[in-house]
């Protein structure tokens, strides 16, 4: 980590990583997700050192961020559009698929980011006398930082082909990411405090996160479930909440570069998407709220346990 002196925008000295770890014991004088806000340049702070401590040591540095995901789309164009011929009638089936990917890293680096946090940043667990939920909130905007370069290869594509935003579209698109959000914060919150006292929730955040991938429409189209298992089951599946934001995000992206996008929305997204998409949007709100509140009660106990 960088031992710079940085100032924030009211000209008061920041204080380094180093000497916060240096700092006696001082627990939070306040608690809870408003307090990270009002404290948002500490916050600012640690998403900055996160970021930079990942790419420490090499050369590229974030270049890395935009090339990793633009061989990965290239991979999965030659395998699933090229050599197996993946989609059927779809059209820029991998764009398709890489839309999916996109908001599927964001929720994965959320909630396994969010899950380890306590325990990664237990040398300054007992200094920082800042609420503790700042840690898990951070690795929500580093996820969100690191999902930025995959957006924009997402976009350019997308613009290759014809695609042109519409209003709609655009609207499905920050839906999707907003339910990403909140539902991976809320469980990185549960999660991060549990691991604490149980490391195996470390595990089962991983485990979990690799169901993800294959449980929403990305890999597969959404019709296909239609298909193999009967509209009944597939009512069910879309109780999914990241298989509505990858939804989401196709409708923002992928059905603007077919030919006819407002027959395959009609063809391969199903009804309500809107709808539903709010719903669940506001149900992982509530959980934020409660996720929050359980984080409170136990993480007093998290410095003696660490």
């Amino acid at each position: 980590m960088s031992s710079t002196v940085t100032s924030d925008t009211s000209g008061s000295r920041r204080p380094t990583r180093e000497e916060l770890e240096a700092m006696p014991l001082a627990p939070p004088a306040a608690t809870g997700l408003a307090e990270v806000v009002r404290r948002r340049y500490l916050l600012r702070m640690l998403v900055r050192n996160t970021i930079q401590s990942r790419y420490q040591g090499t050369v590229l540095g974030w270049t890395w961020s935009y090339l990793q995901p633009a061989i990965r789309f290239c991979l999965f164009y030659f395998l699933f559009q090229v050599m197996v011929g993946r989609g059927g009638n779809m059209e820029n089936f991998a764009v398709h698929l890489f839309a999916g990917m996109v908001i599927v890293h964001f929720f994965t680096e959320t909630f396994n980011g969010g899950t380890q946090s306590l325990i990664q940043s237990r040398g300054l667990i007992t200094k920082l006398p800042v609420p503790r939920e700042m840690f898990p909130v951070s690795r929500m905007l580093v996820a969100a930082w690191h999902t930025v370069p995959m957006l924009v290869i997402l976009v350019f594509v997308c613009l290759l082909l014809g695609w042109l935003p519409d209003p709609v579209g655009m609207a499905a698109a920050l839906l999707g990411f907003t339910l990403t959000a909140l539902l991976g914060l809320a469980l990185g919150l549960v999660f991060s405090v549990a691991n604490v006292f149980m490391r195996d929730f470390g595990k089962v955040a991983q485990t979990l996160t690799q169901f993800v991938t294959f449980s929403v429409p990305m890999m597969y189209p959404y019709t296909l479930v239609q298909e193999r298992f009967g509209e009944p089951i597939a009512s069910y599946y879309l109780y999914n909440p990241m298989a509505e934001a990858v939804l989401l995000i196709q409708r923002g992206f992928w059905t603007g570069t077919t030919s006819d996008p407002t027959y395959t929305e009609a063809l391969h997204l199903p009804d309500a998407l809107f709808t539903r998409g709010v719903v669940m949007t506001l149900i992982a709100l509530v959980l934020v709220v409660l996720a929050q509140r359980l984080f409170s009660r136990l993480e007093s106990r998290v410095p003696e346990r660490l």
